[in-house]
Order: C-alpha cells, then structure tokens, then sequence
C-alpha cells in the first residue's frame, strides 16, 4: 500500500493538483511506511534547492512540510477514491534527509586523503 499511496501523491504533484503556494520548486516522495494496521502512514518528502549540491533550508523545509499538513485532507481524499479502502490511514509527513546524508559522505569520502593513492588530475 506504501507505494500506492507514493505514486498518486507524486502524480498529485506532478499534475499540479496540489495548489497550495508552499509547493514550489522540485518537490517529490521518496517513500511512504505504512503501518501493518494500515492506520498511518510517513510520507518522506525530498525536495532540490537552488542548487543541487548544497541541502534545503530548515525554513523552506519547514514551509514544504506545512504545505502537505494543509493539504492533508484533500490528499487523504483522494487516496480513498484512488485505492478504494475502508479507511484511508493519517498521513504524517517527514523530510528525506538520506540525499543530503549520501552528499556528505560523498564529500568526506573524496575529501580523505588515503597515503598510497595518487589523485587523478
């Protein structure tokens, strides 16, 4: 059901069906887990700045997150209609920091200096 529930809320995205103004920029879900009772589900949020190579603000993850709280509602609607089950679980929204935590350990990694190896230039 997580990834039921991953596909229509990115196609919601992707269709511009979510209105609210806090939507703006690269906005996508990376995952959801859902409960075994079905009753809840985290929806991980990811989402590019400016740049890609530099992570999101607290501020503008703040603001994409209170976006999908208010939108809520009308997702959860339409997660009924869409899948068509009995009760459609809460929906708690989080940010997925694993791209930001894979880009610093990249850059720790490349930055190590290994005695024995030559960097390439």
């Amino acid at each position: 059901m997580g990834e039921e529930i991953r596909k229509i809320i990115s196609d919601m995205l992707v269709r511009g069906e979510l209105k609210d103004p806090g939507f703006r920029g690269l906005i996508g879900v990376s995952s959801v887990d859902v409960t075994r009772d079905g009753s809840y589900a985290t929806v991980y949020v990811t989402a590019l700045g400016r740049r890609p190579d530099q992570p999101l603000a607290e501020e503008a993850k703040n603001n994409i997150l209170a976006a999908f709280r208010r939108s809520r509602g009308f997702i959860r609607t339409e997660l009924a209609r869409s899948i068509q089950i009995r009760h459609t679980p809460e929906l708690l929204f989080r940010f997925d920091t694993s791209m930001e935590y894979g880009m610093k350990m990249d850059k720790i990694l490349t930055d190590l200096e290994i005695p024995g190896e030559e960097k390439e230039e």
